[in-house]
């Protein structure tokens, strides 16, 4: 292990975490890898291929991205976005889309994915060769398998269910277990995230959509907090019981980009890990500034 990585090893140990990352610099070149070949659970990370597979769709003119369609009860599960309203909402595909990758809108994600299909989506992994990264259904099929693994009922408030769940039913969820969820490796990431920004992932009309809704994101306490305001960042969270995740590009004024995947997995199932997150920050910078020093 070189020292940068010992040193990010450490990040993670101190806030309470085991972390696992992997950067470079788009376009290829040198990296910074901390058991970035293990495989890890995605949790809404998983939502980037199916963004890719989306814009794929407007692209090649087999989804019009204005035509409106609706968000019902069949997808009103609690949090945040359309996921939390109280009543239907009819929104334009390109919205829900925005809506599934700048907030995580886990309602707007399973409209997408159910619109676009499993089929297109495992396209793209199969397409950039991305053959350890895995995805189980939606964000449906990984709330319907908390529910089965807990005994709950189908339907059941999910938050209820594990508030009342023991701490050692938690950590035992398969959400949590890489071999038994939506999971990839944090090289993989990185690759995903250099093909989308090179224009392989797909037209690059559709890397580009994809690119812009990144960049809109609106949580600024994982990544983000590792770097100043004119370093742009254009990336997706993802978060579970104990894990707190984060894969993104670091754009410089210069010019000069970087992949990073930051996956972690807390000693603690406390709802809040302000540790943790300020830990993703503060590794991926150190990654990303070893990598600037070492390709000046």
């Amino acid at each position: 292990m070189s020292t940068v990585e010992a040193e990010i090893a450490a990040v993670f140990a101190e806030a309470g975490a085991r972390g696992f990352l992997h950067a470079r610099e788009i376009g290829g070149g040198p990296e910074v890898a901390v058991g970035a070949d293990d495989p890890v659970v995605l949790a809404s990370v998983f939502k980037i291929p199916v963004a890719v597979a989306y814009a794929r769709e407007v692209a090649a003119g087999r989804l019009d991205e204005t035509a409106r369609t609706r968000v019902g009860p069949r997808y009103r599960i609690g949090g945040i976005g359309t996921a939390g309203c109280a009543d239907d909402v009819e929104m334009s595909w390109r919205d829900l889309a925005l809506f599934m990758l700048t907030m995580s809108d886990n309602a707007a994600t399973d409209v997408v994915y159910h619109r676009v299909g499993a089929e297109a989506v495992d396209r793209v992994l199969t397409d950039l060769g991305l053959r350890r990264t895995r995805l189980i259904g939606c964000c449906e099929d990984l709330f319907a398998s908390v529910l089965a693994d807990l005994g709950a009922a189908e339907g059941a408030d999910l938050d209820a269910v594990f508030a009342g769940a023991t701490p050692e039913q938690t950590r035992k969820l398969a959400v949590l277990d890489p071999e038994r969820t939506t999971s990839s490796t944090p090289r993989e990431i990185t690759e995903l995230l250099d093909a989308v920004w090179t224009g392989r992932a797909g037209d690059p009309a559709a890397c580009e959509r994809v690119r812009s809704m990144m960049a809109r994101q609106i949580w600024p306490h994982r990544l983000s907090a590792g770097f100043p305001s004119d370093v742009a960042i254009a990336a997706k969270t993802g978060t579970l019981p104990a894990v707190r995740n984060e894969a993104g590009v670091v754009s410089f004024p210069n010019g000069r980009r970087f992949a990073v995947a930051v996956f972690t997995r807390a000693d603690s199932l406390a709802e809040r890990q302000p540790a943790v997150d300020a830990a993703i920050g503060r590794a991926g910078r150190l990654a990303v500034d070893h990598l600037r020093k070492e390709t000046p």
